[in-house]
């Protein structure tokens, strides 16, 4: 029988460790990114800008009646309406020259028409005026309802309801 031959395992060196210990690197932290946060407005800081503005858009109808209707004054009541104006009421045409032909027709047949208002209301971009007209085309004056609607602060949009106040009412409540 053949002799087996013993194989000698070389034995490689055994790779020094280093004899300072490697520190364990710090986990890396993932950056923390600050975001800016846009300040949005409170509820109450949003509600109360909403109000600011019907607040607004409430004087600016009432200062352009004022001018159109009270004193009849086309031109001082222009500085409130838009490029545009868009008229529903029966009574007088599109536009500024519309308006003011009526204000001046309306100055000549009533001189001593006067109004009371008796409520405004706003609500998104419109603002409805409740009027009592006085010595106006009824004896009893008339029950007046004027809806505007604004655009960036102007008058664009005009809506009437006009009702003659009868002598005699169905029921005891009034009509304001």
């Amino acid at each position: 029988m053949a002799a087996r031959k013993k194989s000698k395992k070389t034995s490689k060196p055994a790779a020094k460790k280093s004899v300072a210990k490697k520190k364990k690197a710090a986990p890396k932290r993932p950056v923390r990114k600050v975001a800016r946060k846009v300040a949005k407005p409170s509820a109450k800081a949003a509600l109360r800008t909403e109000q600011d503005r019907l607040a607004r858009n409430k004087k600016i109808v009432i200062a352009f009646y004022q001018k159109m209707i009270g004193e009849k004054d086309p031109e001082a009541a222009r500085r409130y309406m838009g490029d545009t104006y868009t008229q529903h009421s029966a009574y007088a045409k599109d536009g500024f020259e519309g308006v003011a032909e009526f204000a001046r027709l309306f100055k000549k047949d009533f001189p001593n028409h006067r109004y009371e208002i008796k409520k405004v209301i706003a609500e998104g971009d419109l603002v409805v005026l409740h009027l009592h007209g006085i010595n106006g085309m009824s004896p009893h004056g008339e029950q007046v309802v004027d809806m505007f609607r604004l655009k960036d602060g102007k008058v664009v949009e005009h809506w009437d309801v006009i009702q003659p106040i009868p002598a005699d009412s169905s029921n005891p409540n009034g009509t304001f």
